[in-house]
């Protein structure tokens, strides 16, 4: 008899069939607990790497949980001073908590989760693949998770599954119960149904054997190119929730670099909307030869009164460090980049507010290559270049970005700043200011979602970009983040 009719619950043998092998494999693992620490010495370089792939996504200062802990040795890999561990074995967890008596570890069913507070990052490795019920143990993150929280998951990819039974057979791995076998498509669908979104996912190590030469190129290099890398061992994801906790109109500093722009000043002020609690349009000059600087003295002084204007002289050069002066000076809780030649309309910001307040996206980039453009609006060379960067960032960050040299770019400011934090870490080179921020939001997996604008031509002056020094610094800034993003 179905339970459902009566009351909106499970069918009962369904219910039962869950709890038995809930049962059944909460035996299994009280036994090989014991093994467990044998085999994972036996299989070192394949913790390794998953040890490395956690450290590289998550700060050290931020709270860690792992659910499917077994001894915690995975976890005690992490600097984090702030970690918890679940499992439901309890000898697991008397063995972990003797191991390392620093973690806090709790006894505790994934399907059942009674913890009282959130974390910054919830862990599930090689967990999906014995869950009886995915969706169910994902809904119960929920309650764990704050707006910024992250999802780790690995597993391992079902294109093994052949070479991982034979590895158990001959004594290679440690055996395994008949498991799921969710691909990385399997997985976005049950985060989508259980109130997740994917932000990032990719997969790792090509050859999971003591080669010292021969594994660093496979798991290093050749597992980052397209086709080899659908073969790696190791399918990871990096999900978010998609709860909105945001305050009701958060509000918003414009910062608009301005270099020879004197033609634009006054229609940037007054086409610019309002939005949120409060607008902040923040001007910095760049020792422009035209008289920029005096217009948008002027501009301050007669709209003042109406709308919160502030400008400054650039103390540095180019485009990047005038972006990073800007956001130095806002006080706005979102802070956006918006060009000067006004390319990009100044109204088309509306929409990107919008979109970010929505919590669909958490970094909003401009995309140019959708609309159709005025005719000098794009050179033909800019034009490929900039499809050229647009499949190789989206390579490179794992995550669709059409146009990475679009000037308008927004986000939240708090988000900047952590970009800010690493910034050294990433090592750029960036004159635009655009890269540091992609390359800062994909290290800290915020989701990146491009919004297409409508390309204008320049109504005053001529562009400050050199096509081919500034490719150049691209390629460089492209290799660079190659080092520090895939191959973290």
């Amino acid at each position: 008899m179905l339970t459902a009719a009566q009351g909106g619950g499970k069918p009962e043998r369904v219910v039962s069939d869950v709890t038995m092998k809930r049962g059944e494999m909460r035996a299994r693992f009280d036994a090989i607990a014991e093994e467990r620490l044998r085999w994972i010495g036996r299989n070192r370089h394949y913790y390794d790497e998953l040890a490395r792939w956690l450290r590289a996504n998550i700060p050290a200062s931020d709270s860690v949980l792992e659910i499917g802990c077994g001894t915690a040795d995975l976890l005690a890999t992490l600097p984090n001073g702030d970690k918890t561990g679940v499992d439901f074995s309890q000898r697991m967890v008397s063995i972990a908590r003797q191991r390392h008596p620093e973690i806090t570890l709790v006894v505790m069913d994934a399907e059942a989760m009674a913890l009282r507070r959130r974390y910054d990052h919830i862990i599930l490795s090689d967990l999906i693949g014995h869950l009886p019920d995915v969706q169910g143990v994902l809904e119960q993150l929920l309650p764990l998770c704050h707006k910024r929280t992250r999802i780790l998951i690995n597993s391992y990819n079902h294109l093994w599954r052949p070479l991982l039974a034979l590895a158990e057979r001959i004594g290679w791995k440690m055996p395994e119960a008949m498991q799921n076998w969710i691909n990385l498509g399997d997985l976005r669908g049950f985060l989508t149904i259980s109130g997740f979104e994917m932000v990032r996912s990719h997969h790792r190590m090509l050859l999971p054997l003591r080669a010292p030469l021969l594994a660093a190129l496979c798991n290093r290099w050749l597992v980052t190119l397209p086709g080899l890398r659908l073969f790696g061992l190791i399918q990871c994801a990096i999900a978010r929730p998609l709860a909105i906790d945001h305050p009701q109109k958060p509000s918003i500093s414009v910062i608009i670099p301005a270099r020879n722009e004197a033609g634009t000043i006054e229609s940037a002020v007054r086409r610019l909307p309002r939005m949120g609690a409060f607008t902040e349009l923040i001007f910095i000059e760049g020792g422009s030869a035209d008289d920029t600087a005096a217009v948008i003295e002027e501009v301050v002084r007669r709209y003042g009164d109406r709308y919160r204007l502030r400008w400054a002289r650039q103390r540095g050069e180019g485009k990047g460090d005038a972006v990073r002066e800007g956001f130095a000076m806002a006080k706005g809780d979102i802070v956006a980049i918006l060009d000067a030649d006004l390319t990009v309309p100044p109204e088309d910001l509306a929409r990107f507010y919008r979109l970010l307040v929505s919590n669909r996206a958490e970094f909003v980039n401009g995309c140019r290559l959708i609309y159709p453009m005025e005719d000098e609006a794009m050179q033909t060379l800019n034009r490929i270049g900039n499809k050229f960067f647009s499949l190789l960032f989206t390579w490179l960050l794992d995550q669709p970005v059409r146009d990475t040299l679009c000037g308008t770019k927004v986000l939240y400011r708090r988000d900047y700043e952590r970009i800010a934090a690493i910034r050294d870490q990433l090592g750029s080179i960036d004159p635009f200011g655009d890269f540091d921020l992609l390359f800062g939001a994909t290290k800290l997996n915020l989701k990146i979602m491009d919004l297409p604008v409508r390309y204008r031509n320049r109504s005053y002056g001529t562009t400050n970009i050199d096509r081919w020094r500034h490719g150049w610094l691209l390629l460089r800034m492209s290799w660079r983040a190659f080092l520090k993003i895939k191959q973290g």
